[in-house]
């Protein structure tokens, strides 16, 4: 099977796919534009806003997380620094925890280490999505829903199941598909996740990835709005 390497530009119906990574790639990033991050901010944000969560607000920093929380009632920190728990803060940048959490008619205020801040560098104005499996199918039907011209996959980070979530969305918006087993038997080979499965990397529970790599799990897409010192999502159903 033939997998496209993540800087193709293939197009269909009319749309330019485009890949990008990281800030600099949010920066330049045209049309409708959705940031991805796997593991696991908006992996996290599909579970708040699945277990009725009004919204996710992303901040790009702890102090804004703190400064933010303290005017809204009931609001919950979800931070990582360094994908690393940040004392004081009692869930980190994890689904598991987020899933056990009371978080029903409440705010979710994020920050992470690449979702959030790789979100707020996006200056494009046709409209931002929040992407990851768990909502990756609905996510491309909300790009497709507003007829872009354009539409920039922007890796929140340059690892191998943030890339495949593009590939996947890429070929759900080309109306075909892709091996996403293979394309995600880098991660599984890596270092990195050999840590994640021990439980030796602080503040991610081994379930973490399970829930993490439930693909197309939710129905919904998160489109994100801007705000003055946040960035909000919410949940809408894919039409």
């Amino acid at each position: 099977m033939d997998i496209m390497r993540p800087d193709a530009r293939p197009q269909h119906r009319g749309v330019e796919i485009v890949h990008a990574t990281g800030i600099d790639g949010a920066r330049d990033a045209r049309g409708v534009v959705v940031v991805i991050d796997v593991l696991r901010s908006f992996t996290v944000s599909a579970y708040a806003l699945a277990g009725g969560a009004r919204e996710c607000l992303l901040v790009s920093t702890i102090d804004e997380a703190l400064v933010l929380a303290q005017r809204i009632p009931d609001a919950i920190i979800c931070a990582e620094e360094h994908g690393l728990p940040v004392p004081g803060i009692a869930i980190s940048n994890s689904p598991t925890q987020i899933r056990a959490a009371h978080i029903q008619g409440r705010t979710l205020i994020q920050r992470s280490s690449a979702g959030t801040p790789v979100m707020g560098a996006v200056q494009s104005g046709d409209g931002m999505f929040a992407g990851s499996l768990v909502v990756a199918s609905a996510t491309a039907q909300a790009c497709l829903s507003r007829r872009p011209s354009t539409v920039t996959l922007v890796a929140s980070a340059d690892f191998h199941e943030d890339h495949a979530c593009a590939l996947y969305i890429e070929a759900v918006l080309r109306g075909g598909s892709v091996d996403l087993d293979q394309l995600l038997q880098p991660l599984r080979e890596s270092e990195r996740y050999r840590k994640f499965m021990a439980g030796e990397w602080p503040g991610f529970a081994p379930s973490d990835i399970e829930l993490s790599l439930a693909v197309d799990r939710f129905d919904f897409a998160m489109p994100a709005t801007r705000h003055e010192g946040y960035i909000a999502l919410t949940a809408v159903k894919a039409r």
